[in-house]
C-alpha cells in the first residue's frame, strides 16, 4: 500500500543503510546497539527530543523496513526503502515528504549522540532564510597534503577548515533542486547544494555529534553514555 506523503513543518530524513562492516557487528550499522538501544532509535529519539523536529523519515534497505518499523513504535516516523547508495536513499526519503514541509533535515543515523541544541541551531538558520545549513567544528590537528608515495608536499592552513556534521538543514525546494541538478553520488548533501551554486551557511556543531563508524567510535560512545549515567560531565 502506498504511504501518504509526510507534511509537518520540520521533517528529518535519516539514511540508515550502512553495512556496519567497519564496526564488525554483522548487522546494518543503524541496528547496532549502543548501551542496549539501537543507534537508529537513539538518533530518531534525539531529533524528536530537540523540540524542533515534527516527523522523521527513516530510510533503510528494503529487507529491513519491517524491522525498523518494529523498533520505532508510537513515534511520528515513516520508514521507507532506500536506494543503491546514500544519494539515492536520501532521494527516496525526500519523495516521502509532502509539500507542506518548511524545513528538511538530513541526519546520519550513525550520529546517535547529537545534542538537541545543534538540531535547533540548524533549523533556526534555515528558518532565517539560509538555503542550506551545516553544523561544523574547527579542525584541531595539523593537516598535511601528501603525494601517492606518502611524502609531504605542503602543510595546509587549517584556520579556514571545518569538519562538517549533521543534521544538515535545507529549504525543501532547494534540496530537491540540488538533487535534480546533480546526478553524481555525494556523501554530503550540502555538497549537492554547493554544486548548483547556492550558498551553504555554517552553525556551531558539537563534539558529541561525532559519527560512529568503527569499533573505536562505538566504544567511545559507550563510555560517554556510561559517564552521563553516572553524572553530568563538565564541558572543557
Amino acid at each position: 500500500m502506498e504511504r501518504p506523503a509526510v507534511g509537518p513543518a520540520v521533517v528529518a530524513v535519516l539514511p540508515a543503510a550502512g553495512s556496519g562492516l567497519r564496526l564488525g557487528a554483522g548487522v546494518p550499522k543503524a541496528f547496532v546497539e549502543l548501551a542496549g538501544v539501537p543507534m537508529l532509535v537513539r538518533a530518531v529519539d534525539g531529533l524528536l527530543a530537540s523540540g524542533v523536529v515534527d516527523h522523521a523519515v527513516v530510510v533503510v534497505p528494503g529487507d529491513q523496513v519491517a524491522a525498523a518499523d518494529a523498533l520505532l513504535p508510537g513515534r511520528p516516523v515513516t520508514v521507507v526503502a532506500g536506494g543503491a547508495d546514500r544519494t539515492a536513499s536520501v532521494a527516496a526519503g525526500l519523495s516521502a515528504i509532502g509539500p507542506d514541509a518548511e524545513v528538511v533535515l538530513v541526519h546520519d543515523a550513525a550520529r546517535p549522540l547529537t545534542p538537541g541544541p545543534v538540531v535547533a541551531r540548524v533549523v533556526e538558520a534555515v528558518r532565517a532564510g539560509a538555503p542550506a545549513v551545516v553544523p561544523v567544528l574547527p579542525v584541531p590537528d595539523t593537516i598535511k597534503q601528501v603525494d601517492d608515495a606518502g611524502v609531504v608536499m605542503s602543510t595546509v592552513d587549517r584556520s579556514a577548515l571545518r569538519a562538517v556534521q549533521t543534521p544538515q538543514g535545507f529549504r525543501p525546494a532547494d534540496l530537491r533542486r540540488a538533487y535534480a541538478g546533480t546526478p553524481d553520488p555525494r556523501t554530503d548533501d550540502a555538497g549537492l547544494v554547493e554544486a548548483i551554486g547556492d550558498p551553504v551557511t555554517t552553525v556551531p556543531g558539537d563534539p558529541l555529534a561525532f559519527k560512529v563508524t568503527t569499533a573505536w567510535d562505538l566504544r567511545i560512545a559507550q563510555l560517554l553514555l556510561a559517564g552521563a549515567a553516572a553524572g553530568p560531565v563538565e564541558r572543557i
